[in-house]
C-alpha cells in the first residue's frame, strides 16, 4: 500500500471508530511500524484532520467527535447486519478481497454516532456464526489478484499442482469461484489458450502483467 493510499485508508478507520485506537493497534492493521503510524498521524493533523489523543481506559488516537461525518444515515441495527456479515465473510475468506471489504465496513461503521457505535458493538457480539473457513492464502497474492481482476490485467503466477510442480504462467482471469472451503480462479492461459482453474491457495506468488 502506498503511503498516500495508507493515509486515506488510516482517516477511514478513524472515522470508522469514535473511540481511541493505540498506535501499536494501527500498526498491526495497516502492516507498518509504529513510528510509521506517528508520522502518518502528524500528517494527517497537517492535513487539517483533528487528530486527537485520550488517556486512560479506552484511550489512544481518535478523531475529535465534532468532526463531521458523511451524509449516511445507518441505524445501528442496518449497520449491525452490515458489519456481521461483513465479519463473516472475512473470518470464512468467503471472498479473497478481504483488504477492500475491511475498508467498506469501516465506512459503514463511520457513518454512525458514538452512541450508535457503541450499540453496534453490543449487538455485534451477541451474533455468533460457525462454520468451516475457506483455505488460507498470501495478502500478496490476494491484492494482485483484486487489482488484476477488477483493473480486467493479466496477471502472473507461480503456481504449485497436486504433484508440487511449479509453474509459472501468465493468465486472464475470466472469473472467481468460491467453492465451499476453496477459491479458485477460472482462467484462461495466455500460453496455451486452455481455460482451467488455478486453487488461490497453491497460488505462491502473483504479479499484475505491466505493474
Amino acid at each position: 500500500m502506498q503511503r498516500t493510499e495508507r493515509l486515506f485508508a488510516l482517516a477511514e478507520y478513524l472515522r470508522g471508530r469514535r473511540t481511541g485506537v493505540t498506535a501499536e493497534v494501527l500498526a498491526e492493521r495497516f502492516s507498518v511500524t509504529v513510528r510509521t503510524i506517528y508520522r502518518d498521524l502528524d500528517a494527517l493533523r497537517a492535513a487539517a484532520l483533528p487528530v486527537g489523543a485520550e488517556r486512560g481506559r479506552g484511550g489512544g488516537y481518535a478523531l475529535d467527535r465534532g468532526y463531521s461525518l458523511p451524509p449516511v444515515n445507518f441505524t445501528a441495527r442496518e449497520a449491525a447486519l452490515v458489519v456481521a456479515l461483513g465479519r463473516f465473510a472475512i473470518d470464512m475468506r468467503l471472498l479473497p478481497f478481504t483488504g477492500t471489504l475491511e475498508s467498506a465496513l469501516d465506512k459503514v461503521r463511520s457513518a454512525l454516532s458514538t452512541s450508535a457505535q457503541r450499540e453496534l458493538l453490543a449487538r455485534l457480539r451477541e451474533l455468533t456464526f460457525l462454520g468451516v473457513p475457506s483455505l488460507p492464502t498470501r495478502k500478496p497474492v490476494r491484492e494482485a489478484l483484486e487489482r488484476a481482476w477488477f483493473e480486467r490485467q493479466p496477471l502472473r503466477i507461480t503456481y504449485v499442482d497436486s504433484n508440487f510442480l511449479e509453474t509459472v504462467r501468465e493468465v486472464r482471469i475470466e472469473s472467481v469461484v468460491m467453492d465451499r472451503h476453496e477459491t479458485r480462479l477460472d482462467a484462461v492461459d495466455l500460453a496455451s489458450g486452455e481455460r482451467r482453474h488455478f486453487r488461490l491457495d497453491r497460488i505462491t506468488r502473483a504479479e499484475v502483467v505491466g505493474a
